[in-house]
């Protein structure tokens, strides 16, 4: 539609989606330790997510123009609105530590202070050094038996599965493979996946 070309990363793989993926870890990690032990009606949760939000989506990505003189970056409000999102200026105390329990907008406040100061320096901190994985590893093979790592499996539980078709990346790495269990096909990102090994490496292995 419209030369549009969608495509989609595989189930269970968020890494995939790398630096938006990043942005949800990190506003979870940072939620979590804001909020700690408070108890937020909806409206105040609603409202904190919001004012959340404006700090998300306003965060440069690139210089709008390639004009010198020109200072407008782009954000990922342009994206979502067309054009950078606008916020009622409020009063910003990096310094001010304290949790105002009686007023219940002044706590909102600070919550979204103290999230703004630990998020601003995360991002800071990313555009300064990009890390990436750099240790490879051999290829999974069609025919290779992997044990499925899924976090929901009950006790004594191993899930298997069946290789039968590897997709390479243009690098020439398998990142993803399609499996085959005993109950259906399914697609799973390598990390997710553990090889188990042939006869002749389990003895080596155990051998030694």
């Amino acid at each position: 539609m419209r030369g549009i070309r969608w495509t989609f990363i595989p189930p269970r793989a968020p890494h995939f989606g790398e630096l938006w993926e990043a942005a949800v870890r990190s506003f979870k990690h940072h939620l979590k330790r804001v909020i700690g032990k408070s108890w937020l009606t909806f409206e105040e949760l609603s409202t904190l997510a919001a004012r959340i939000e404006v700090c998300l989506n306003s965060r440069p990505l690139c210089p709008m123009s390639g004009d010198p003189d020109d200072l407008a970056a782009l954000t990922p409000a342009h994206f979502l609105t067309g054009s950078s999102l606008l916020s009622f200026t409020e009063p910003y105390n990096p310094t001010e530590k304290a949790m105002y329990y009686t007023s219940r907008w002044r706590l909102l406040r600070n919550m979204r202070d103290m999230f703004w100061t630990r998020w601003r320096r995360e991002v800071l901190n990313q555009l300064q050094q990009r890390s990436k994985w750099l240790d490879s590893r051999s290829n999974l093979q069609k025919g290779d038996m992997v044990l499925i790592r899924n976090e929901l499996s009950p006790p004594s539980e191993w899930p298997l599965g069946l290789v039968t078709k590897t997709h390479p990346g243009t690098d020439g790495l398998v990142r993803v493979a399609t499996i085959r269990t005993a109950q259906a096909t399914f697609t799973r990102p390598v990390v997710k996946l553990t090889r188990l090994p042939t006869d002749k490496e389990a003895e080596s292995y155990y051998a030694t």
